[in-house]
């Protein structure tokens, strides 16, 4: 179903074409002023600069063009140039009318099948996910829903950190602790214990006390480091040990990303490409794009306008090892060869902005990359604590993930009680609620904010059923679905709606999804899904407020508020599935 806003652009594009003016000036767009009309057009004043003419001048022209439209109630020049658009109520409710029927509530699919990848998640092997783990997984898991809804094939990739330095240290500190187990025995050729010999508990004991080990102790640092160079080698009993980690690490992985309803297509790591990197650097090196540098192998990536110094990639380090930007770049090989995507998507902390530019840029440069493929780096801000630093627990340390899924369970079952929002349910059915409670909670706090910004975790505000919140848009789509049970609502084919004083302004906001998820879709911006959600909730609130539809008299009023309400509701879930937030069946 083409949308209003497709079907008003197309009409001033053509009054701007008769008038031999791109019709692309004429795009139309809802309001920024709606108390002055429901739709503008900008164009004129682009058109009148690329024409030399008077901006006003234009939009007269325009706007005589347009007169003769039936459609059209009011239109008006504002300011130096804005062609203000309102439509008559015959025409907005033809068009709501049909939008009725319509199980996408009006958005097109515009991306035929192509192939987007995405890259987020991203923990690391035996290290405890913590709530630094959170803003990729949630932000990279609603972008690709917004993409798969639009009609693009989405491929969404852990790329697990499982081949980095904290294996070497884990490895190593083991082989200390333990070094009559038969995985440091080189000599050793039977098969190795099925059962395993560690657990995420002894990764949370161990990891932290050999990392701060490693930032004083040289020899220490040294030790993990030749353990990674080992096990990248694939040393036998190294690598059997490390397959325990990988099972052990996913196993709790899965149930975080469970609890948090974030999907992955694939479960990959930094190991699926090890085997490619040998004869990638091979053939950089043959066609002269990687060469030796002070004992490493590199790839000089800086340009002849970079106005500042830009360090070159290195593939493999003095050392023999290799370093997260040869797997990224192996990682964009695979990609290429195996799913040919149009676009690669990296959901990466902001900091690491440097680091994705040398990658890019190689693999441009040494054509791993088609010149075509778009790779993106969508970095995201930092989640702070109330002190406007990144967030700690109370004892300084950083909270593991699903401590904090815990915490968010905890605080939004005692709201709910508080409430009294769950009489008569049993206790398994309030722990469910708290659930979808505390993750719409924690997931609408973040993606509300533009995820390049940074923003401050605050579990009081975020589990409150009041204002900006995910639980007040699970409270008002509950209260919808309650309303139109007890109205025992069916749908009506064919229903006529004409706006009016009480329900112009829902029908607006109803009609405004498309534009929205059209900005989402060409900026990779879940936020203004969750402005738009949060602004339907409101408009729908205002309208339940100043309606009676349970006891309207005037039965064809009622059906079409009830399929309004019906609308709002469809909208609702649709806006908060593209998010990951999942609205439970009653509170």
């Amino acid at each position: 179903m083409t949308s209003l806003i497709a079907q008003l652009s197309d009409i001033v594009g053509q009054a701007f074409g008769d008038e031999g003016i791109d019709k692309s000036f004429g795009l139309v767009r809802f309001s920024d002023r709606p108390d002055l009309a429901q739709f503008q057009c900008n164009g004129a004043m682009a058109a009148a600069k690329a024409a030399k003419k008077n901006p006003r001048t234009v939009a007269e022209t325009i706007i005589q063009k347009l007169q003769s439209n039936p459609d059209f109630s009011k239109i008006e020049i504002a300011g130096p140039g804005f062609i203000n658009l309102t439509l008559t109520d015959e025409a907005l409710g033809k068009y709501i009318s049909l939008l009725t029927s319509d199980d996408r509530c009006g958005v097109e699919q515009v991306g035929h099948n192509e192939t987007i990848m995405l890259d987020y998640g991203g923990p690391n092997v035996a290290k405890p996910m913590h709530v630094g783990h959170l803003r990729s997984s949630i932000i990279g898991d609603s972008i690709r829903r917004i993409l798969q809804f639009s009609g693009y094939n989405t491929v969404g990739d852990i790329h697990m950190g499982d081949w980095g330095t904290q294996m070497g240290m884990m490895i190593s500190e083991l082989e200390i602790m333990h070094p009559d187990w038969v995985y440091f025995d080189e000599n050793y050729t039977g098969d190795y214990p099925i059962d395993p010999v560690v657990t995420m508990e002894d990764f949370e004991e161990i990891y932290p006390r050999v990392s701060a080990l490693c930032k004083t102790d040289p020899e220490r640092l040294e030790r993990s480091k030749k353990a990674v160079v080992d096990l990248q080698s694939k040393r036998r009993g190294y690598y059997a040990l490390w397959q325990q980690f990988v099972a052990i690490s996913l196993h709790s992985m899965k149930r975080n990303f469970t609890a948090l309803n974030v999907h992955f297509d694939l479960w990959k790591g930094e190991t699926d490409v090890h085997d490619l990197i040998a004869p990638m650097v091979e053939d950089l090196q043959k066609r002269g794009y990687a060469i030796e540098d002070e004992g490493a192998i590199v790839v000089h990536v800086k340009k002849n306008d970079d106005n500042k110094e830009f360090p070159p990639l290195i593939l493999y380090k003095s050392d023999g090892g290799v370093l997260y930007g040869t797997t990224d770049l192996a990682t964009i090989f695979e990609r290429v060869r195996d799913y040919n995507p149009a676009r690669i998507l990296y959901v990466v902390d902001k900091r690491q902005g440097l680091h994705f530019e040398q990658v890019f840029r190689a693999a441009k440069l040494t054509g791993i990359a088609p010149e075509q493929l778009e790779l993106t780096h969508l970095g995201y801000g930092t989640m702070n604590g109330q002190d406007g630093k990144p967030f700690k627990t109370r004892a300084g340390g950083v909270l593991k993930l699903e401590d904090m899924i815990s915490m968010g369970q905890e605080k939004a079952l005692q709201r709910i009680e508080e409430a009294e929002a769950a009489k008569g349910l049993s206790r398994d059915e309030k722990d469910d609620i708290a659930m979808k409670v505390a993750i719409a909670a924690i997931k609408f706090a973040d993606l509300q904010n533009s995820f390049s910004a940074d923003y401050v975790f605050d579990l009081d505000r975020m589990t409150s059923f009041e204002g900006k919140t995910g639980p007040y848009l699970l409270y008002q789509s509950v209260r919808i679905k309650s309303l139109l049970e007890k109205a025992d609502y069916k749908t009506q084919k064919n229903l006529e709606i004409i706006p009016t004083d009480a329900d112009r302004n829902l029908i607006l906001a109803l009609i405004e999804l498309p534009q929205v998820v059209d900005v989402a879709v060409r900026n990779y911006t879940p936020h203004v899904l969750c402005d738009h959600a949060y602004k339907l909730a409101q408009t729908f609130s205002s309208f339940y407020g100043n309606t009676h539809i349970m006891s309207e008299s005037d039965p064809a009023q009622r059906q079409i508020w009830l399929e309004l309400s019906h609308m709002v509701l469809m909208q609702l879930e649709l806006l908060l599935d593209l998010v990951g937030i999942k609205i439970p069946e009653r509170m």
